[in-house]
């Protein structure tokens, strides 16, 4: 009998305020240790919390985006424990009444299975709620001793709590990932993972199909997708052998070694009792009005399933580059942003009843310009290393070569030289066209006098073509485009070339 895998993930966004949830200090990265602690930070005596009004709003934010339930009243608690790095000796969370409830993400999943199909599925949000960060023990830079680095204690969280609805590593990546996408996308989090913006907690057991959930064990603080799937795949096997070894998994606390790709226990897990969670009596509940919530709403952007689906509507792109086009908010909007170059805007009213003939030109030019920026710009940027927001050619460049290749000025082999032209000195798409010859050849008379002249020179294979050497046809475009140094526009060529050989 197989083993069926139950999976859920708890997911720490940090948000993406200057200063900390509860005081006024900065949230900004890489400061030296402890420059960034004040009074409420270090726990001194008689400090009180002050709610951030932004780490709120960004709450009711992502509440929006994933369908949720946002609660008019919710309520910050202490989480009692011990740890060095903890200064208060408790943690402000959230408990029972949580600012964001019950909500919904959609993801699709690449199998990680060569021979498996690629497929949608909903993964049910449980919860999500506002809490400060703790600080960080530093346990390499002191022989014999620990330090204590409290610029992060305070820094402001939302974890995301999802139900236990994935059944494999590829689900649990794909919804992290979505996940990953989408704080970024609504602003709320830089999702940086390196620097801890954005950290994964996977809960991970294994059952019999039809039993009940088996013992769930904890891989804390997973900051790369890549582990996560290593890890959740050792941790997998790891709980299948020790029960048909006779043993049984113990609830706990676990880390992930990606040197050695194993999972190893940290701590025996703690339940909620353990924490002794009640009310902050510092904090007073917090009140959400339907009319905040509803100026959030307005300060949302077009959400990615939304735009992927208008992607596939409205300009005839496929449902696959569609959500490659929408991986990030900041590939989508250079899509975009090109397209408007080439194209009247999809909101343009047709004139004249040519409403179908724009739709069609539009739909090829979302393909074109689609093609080429998972293409072409696409390799560039990880040739080079670079990210979406470094790309050295801007959308409106790309967006002016692109219509050049549509109106017949250059070919796409022209295109490229245009392009690497761009990449590494900069400079107007027609200046760079003009100064190295890359215009086509579209004049009739022109193309005919090339063809004319191959035809006349290579008179034999002439008269095997017409004898039936149909392949000889990819010769005589050859030699015409080499004759014309690549610049014959290539439609027009094969045109004139299949009336003159026909005789």
């Amino acid at each position: 009998m197989s083993w069926e895998i139950v999976i859920g993930l708890e997911v720490h966004a940090q948000l993406s305020t200057n200063s900390k949830i509860f005081c006024g200090a900065s949230t900004a990265y890489g400061a030296e240790p402890n420059t960034q602690a004040d009074a409420v930070s270090l726990a001194l005596p008689g400090v009180l919390p002050v709610l951030n009004k932004g780490a709120v709003e960004r709450a009711i934010k992502f509440g929006l985006a994933t369908g949720s339930h946002i609660a008019p009243r919710s309520v910050f608690a202490r989480k009692n424990y011990f740890y060095p790095d903890l200064p208060k000796g408790y943690q402000i969370s959230q408990f029972e009444l949580p600012v964001v409830g019950k909500g919904l993400l959609h993801i699709e999943v690449e199998p990680l299975s060569g021979d498996a199909q690629p497929y949608g599925k909903t993964i049910r949000i449980t919860r999500a709620h506002l809490e400060e960060d703790a600080g960080k023990s530093l346990h390499g830079d002191f022989h014999g001793m620990t330090g204590i680095d409290l610029n992060r204690a305070g820094t402001p969280l939302l974890e995301i709590v999802s139900e236990p609805d994935m059944c494999s590593a590829a689900e649990a990546v794909a919804y992290a990932k979505a996940l990953h996408t989408l704080v970024r996308w609504i602003g709320i989090c830089d999702g940086n993972m390196q620097e801890g913006s954005f950290r994964c907690d996977v809960n991970v057991s294994v059952r019999k199909p039809g039993q009940p959930l088996g013992t769930r064990r904890e891989i804390k603080n997973l900051n790369s997708f890549k582990f996560m799937q290593q890890a959740i795949d050792y941790e997998v096997q790891w709980q299948i052998d020790t029960i048909e070894n006779g043993g049984k998994v113990q609830q706990a606390t676990i880390l992930f070694d990606p040197d050695s790709g194993e999972t190893r226990m940290m701590r025996s897990k703690e339940d909620a009792h353990d924490y002794r969670y009640f009310p902050d009596p510092d904090l007073l509940p917090l009140e959400i009005s339907p009319e905040w919530i509803e100026q959030m709403r307005a300060t949302l952007p077009e959400l990615p399933q939304s735009k992927q689906a208008r992607y596939v509507n409205e300009l005839g792109l496929s449902a696959y580059d569609a959500s490659l086009l929408t991986a990030s908010r900041e590939m989508a909007d250079y899509f975009e942003a090109a397209l408007n170059v080439i194209t009247p805007s999809p909101q343009s009213s047709p004139a004249n009843g040519r409403g179908g003939e724009l739709e069609n030109q539009s739909s090829i030019s979302a393909k074109i310009c689609a093609n080429w920026i998972m293409g072409e710009l696409n390799a560039q940027l990880n040739r080079d290393g670079l990210d979406m927001t470094q790309c050295p050619i801007s959308a409106q460049q790309l967006g002016s070569m692109l219509a050049r290749i549509l109106d017949g000025t250059i070919s796409n082999s022209g295109a490229k030289e245009v392009f690497r032209t761009m990449w590494a000195e900069g400079g107007e798409v027609d200046a760079i066209i003009e100064s190295k010859g890359l215009k086509q050849v579209s004049d009739a008379g022109a193309i005919e006098k090339i063809v004319d002249e191959i035809m006349a020179a290579n008179a034999d294979k002439v008269t095997e073509y017409r004898s039936g050497k149909d392949k000889l046809f990819g010769f005589f475009v050859g030699q015409a485009m080499k004759a014309s140094k690549g610049q014959a526009n290539p439609a027009q060529l094969n045109e004139v070339l299949k009336k003159k050989l026909a005789g």
